[in-house]
């Protein structure tokens, strides 16, 4: 088993999909599983992190006979934020309703707000049968901000120390780095980066690119192994005269591409692709980027299974 490597369980934007025409890429909302150095991390938990569940189950079962000697589910969750194609599936992550079962949660809002609150009005309740209170497991969600970073270290819970603190990681550990952009409506959006041993994913989704490039992430990114970066629209689309995207707070794949470019990261994974593309359009955009740029764009796609190391 790789060490460091990501598999893509949720690729679309704004809502599900169920239709034919879009089995290729997939209709699952946005999620991706990340395992490294021995650590499960699920950046975001829209309607793609129900397989992820799914799969964690039968992982569980089959590994003792007896529930008390099973090997029980841990893993870390990284919201970007809390609009609901990006916690659709957490309700719905059946390791969750296990007693044994560990998930600690991380993700921002605004100072006056709590997350935990927060995912209890949006999520249970009146949403819901049962109540954040009732959830059968260990469920750790803690609000971050832009300045903190997290420390994945075996035999302890997750460590969440300021950017500016001098802490000597050890050679082992899986550092999560993290700033807040605003370029998405309406109290912006978390960026990560996931370093472990000499490489890194940075998970940009859900945030609009500026004229010239978003520097602050440009630097972020800077020589990154693989940047995966929100690109909803095609260029002609956020332009339209009619029905302009400008505003929305996601980016286009040229955006995408120029990220990439400045920031110098080896690969770019396009990520979070409106609803309204179906398989015949993903493939057209597909072709002329990677004809464009080969061995350096991927298309993400439900499945799609990436190793760094």
């Amino acid at each position: 088993m790789s060490e460091f490597s990501l598999k893509f369980r949720g690729v679309r934007g704004s809502y599900p999909i169920a239709n034919k025409d879009f089995l290729k890429y997939g209709g699952n909302t946005s999620c991706i599983e990340v395992n490294a150095g021995g650590h499960l991390i699920i950046f975001d938990a829209g309607t793609g992190m129900i397989d992820v569940g799914n799969e964690l189950m039968e992982k569980y079962i089959v590994s003792a006979l007896a529930p008390e000697q099973r090997t029980p589910v841990e893993a870390v969750v990284l919201l970007s934020h809390i609009h609901q194609d990006h916690i659709q599936g957490f309700t719905f992550f059946r390791p969750l309703h296990l007693k044994s079962t560990t998930l600690n949660v991380f993700g921002n809002v605004p100072e006056e707000e709590n997350l935990s609150e927060e995912l209890s009005n949006i999520l249970f309740g009146k949403a819901f049968p049962l109540d954040l209170g009732d959830i059968a497991g260990n469920l750790n969600i803690k609000n971050i901000t832009g300045s903190d970073k997290i420390i994945l270290r075996h035999g302890c819970e997750p460590i969440i120390v300021k950017l500016s603190d001098n802490v000597t990681p050890q050679f082992d550990d899986v550092i999560i780095t993290c700033y807040k952009s605003y370029a998405h409506p309406q109290d912006g959006v978390m960026i990560y980066k996931i370093s472990y041993k000499d490489k890194s994913i940075v998970y940009a989704t859900d945030k609009e690119s500026y004229l010239g490039g978003d520097k602050k992430l440009i630097d972020f990114a800077r020589n990154c192994s693989i940047l995966i970066h929100d690109a909803q629209y095609t260029t002609e689309d956020y332009l339209n005269q009619y029905v302009p995207k400008q505003g929305y707070g996601h980016s286009t794949f040229d955006m995408a591409i120029d990220t990439q470019k400045q920031a110098n990261a080896e690969k770019l994974v396009f990520f979070h692709f409106d609803p309204a593309y179906d398989d015949d359009k993903l493939d057209k955009i597909k072709e002329h980027y990677t004809n464009q740029f080969p061995d350096k764009v991927i298309m993400a796609h439900e499945g799609l299974e990436i190793d760094l190391i």
